[in-house]
């Protein structure tokens, strides 16, 4: 059986245009459709998840990654956020660190460290990171 994956954007408020403009519409249409490519060339399935309503209050970067959220459940991966996956983000660019937090889990998500670890990397967004 093909590994499944699935990327929730949950709901944004005040967050920078320049964050924002790249996680909506044709762009991000276009990033997932070539990432979800990319993947099933390695038997992976990653689809797009709803967010049921959610919102996160964007007060910074950090805000940002955690508005963002991986499931990957044959790795016992329910809904770590982007953030919790890859730590610091090195440039500050949304697509290239979902694209860095999802490969890492659909090739080593033993490197994600689990719920229980008490990293600062979430500003209460509810992950249990």
């Amino acid at each position: 059986m093909a590994k499944q994956m699935r990327l929730t954007c949950y709901g944004r408020t005040q967050s920078r245009p320049e964050w924002e403009s790249p996680l909506g519409g044709v762009t991000f249409d276009l990033f997932f459709a070539e990432l979800a490519q990319e993947l099933e060339r390695f038997g992976i399935t990653l689809e797009r998840g709803v967010a049921c309503g959610e919102v996160i209050e964007v007060k910074s970067y950090g805000d940002l990654l955690n508005s963002v959220r991986i499931a990957s459940p044959s790795d016992g991966i329910s809904n770590v956020c982007v953030g919790h996956v890859i730590g610091q983000s090195p440039h500050l660019d949304p697509l290239e660190d979902i694209r860095r937090a999802v490969n890492r889990i659909a090739f080593a998500p033993e490197t994600v460290p689990p719920d229980s670890e008490n990293r600062k990397v979430c500003h209460n967004c509810g992950c249990g990171c």
